[in-house]
């Protein structure tokens, strides 16, 4: 296992610990600047930002010049930090519910697994279908010209996103549609924009499922294979805390499309300080739910023991969900109120102090990390055919013989 030349990515996914996702519509440009300074501090070069989807484009045939203005703000703010910026579009699924533009609603379309939010406020309508709505597909074409156009030459700009695990937003029918979908969408930013790489922020279900976003069909079309995990949502896992599954879901995204993987969000909520590793429950819209929870202590060290592990994947780099727990004055919105989980994930308090796998995270940056030749790889013993018609199997399967290696 001998480390590259190539630098080990470290970075955060990012909204304001006082804003949560209301970013855009409340833009701070001074705590965003206060956030990046604390980024660079913890040794971070890397921050993924989400362009929210209703804010962005308040219409299928417009795209908000405000929000614009607020995103070069953000881009200058990255670059007086020295940091690189992950940019998502499309981002109509984040923090439990999904969230809709408003002008994708329709009252006849299905209404999905998932609570729906407009504004502030939950909905009873489905919405169309986002890869084969017409109306959709050139609303999207718009937004990436629109940005795309305007901050190709802006040397914030790392990667473009195409989504934030655009599956639990909506599913493309089949496979192929999906692929046609990226395919079409990473063309036109290719157009434009050669010069940056492009990805697709898939996450565990397309390695566990046919959701019509196949990894070594979507990580073909674009430049950078990601993977996002949590093995405290999959029953499996050896742990709540296993270190091994999101280093697993790298090597299999690896085996499955050719390409090195950046574990591009991760993480998990944790209790109060002093607090040990629970389960909390309560009702979520009338359902009952539970939720794994962190101690501090604990999570400090999986972060720590997952980090070397992606390494051994041959992992590009690690960005961890998420830079802040979100403020009090925030929980009563619903991202907050019944997904009361979702206000736990920050390496920062909602005081603003740091909890301590923020340290964690500090100390594995000052060793200067570098990306490794997979020493721990997946062996795909079937066909990718022969894997999703069975994924869950296979990967189950596969993650025993994977854990036998570390």
């Amino acid at each position: 296992m001998q480390p590259t030349d190539t630098p080990f990515l470290l970075g955060v996914n990012y909204w304001p610990r006082t804003k949560a996702i209301a970013f855009w519509r409340e833009f701070d440009g001074a705590e965003v600047r206060d956030d990046f300074a604390l980024c660079v501090s913890l040794g971070l070069n890397v921050v993924r930002i989400f362009l929210f989807w209703d804010d962005w484009q308040p219409t299928p045939d417009s795209v908000s010049m405000e929000c614009m203005r607020a995103f070069e703000q953000v881009c200058d703010s990255a670059v007086a930090n020295n940091l690189k910026l992950d940019v998502t579009f499309f981002t109509g699924h984040m923090s439990g519910p999904n969230w809709p533009p408003r002008w994708l609603l329709d009252s006849a379309a299905p209404r999905g697994e998932r609570e729906n939010v407009v504004g502030m406020e939950y909905i009873q309508s489905g919405y169309c279908n986002p890869y084969t709505d017409p109306i959709a597909l050139e609303a999207e074409k718009l937004l990436l010209r629109t940005v795309v156009t305007a901050f190709r030459d802006h040397p914030a700009i790392w990667m473009w996103n195409l989504g934030n695990e655009p599956d639990l937003f909506a599913q493309p029918a089949t496979h192929q549609i999906g692929a046609a979908w990226v395919q079409q969408m990473t063309a036109l930013i290719r157009e434009i924009d050669p010069a940056h790489p492009v990805t697709c922020g898939l996450h565990v279900a397309s390695l566990l499922r046919d959701n019509g976003l196949h990894v070594d069909e979507v990580f073909k079309a674009v430049d950078v294979a990601v993977m996002h995990g949590y093995p405290m949502y999959v029953g499996w896992a050896r742990d709540p805390l296993d270190p091994d599954f999101v280093p697993f879901t790298c090597a299999l995204t690896t085996a499955l499309c050719g390409k090195p993987t950046l574990a591009e969000e991760w993480g998990g909520c944790t209790v109060p300080p002093g607090e040990p590793s629970t389960v909390w429950k309560w009702q979520l819209r009338g359902q009952p739910r539970e939720q794994f929870m962190a101690g501090e202590t604990e999570f400090a060290a999986y972060v720590g023991a997952v980090l070397p592990r992606l390494q051994r994947v041959g992992a590009t780099g690690a960005l961890l969900w998420c830079f802040a727990d979100y403020h009090p004055g925030l929980w009563d919105r619903p991202f907050n109120d019944e997904w009361r989980h979702e206000r736990h994930f920050g390496l920062v308090r909602p005081d603003g102090s740091l909890k301590p796998h923020a340290e964690t995270l500090r100390a594995f940056a000052a060793t200067n990390p570098r990306v490794q030749l997979a020493s721990a790889t997946v062996t795909l013993d079937v066909s990718v055919d022969e894997y999703y018609s069975a994924p869950e199997a296979h990967a189950q399967r596969l993650y025993q013989n994977f854990t036998v290696k570390m």
